[in-house]
């Protein structure tokens, strides 16, 4: 099975504010979009990322075939605890997910 990574134009993670980040699947085009939007649910990525499924927002933008992801940080942006200031790292776990 094939990663995330390799099969979208990019995946990136950013922040949403300080209390949210946001994760964006960039397709690249609509067949790629179709094949990855039923599987890629909001339990897949709450599962993943250790969230419960009811604080995770999902958006499916077909017409420029994204997926995004928002989810509420663990720490803070900026707090002693923050380990990822601009929450950028977010996105490699999720471009390494394993799918069909």
């Amino acid at each position: 099975m094939p990663e995330l990574g390799s099969l979208v134009s990019r995946v990136r993670s950013k922040n949403a504010g300080p209390f949210w980040l946001t994760i964006d699947i960039f397709c690249g085009d609509t067949e790629t979009f179709e094949r990855l939007e039923p599987q890629l649910t909001t339990a897949a990525i709450a599962k993943l990322y250790d969230q419960p499924g009811q604080t995770l927002k999902r958006f499916a933008i077909p017409e420029l075939h994204v997926l995004k992801f928002s989810m509420p940080r663990i720490n803070i942006q900026g707090s002693r605890q923050d380990r990822d200031m601009h929450a950028s790292q977010w996105a490699w776990l999720l471009s390494e997910m394993q799918v069909d």
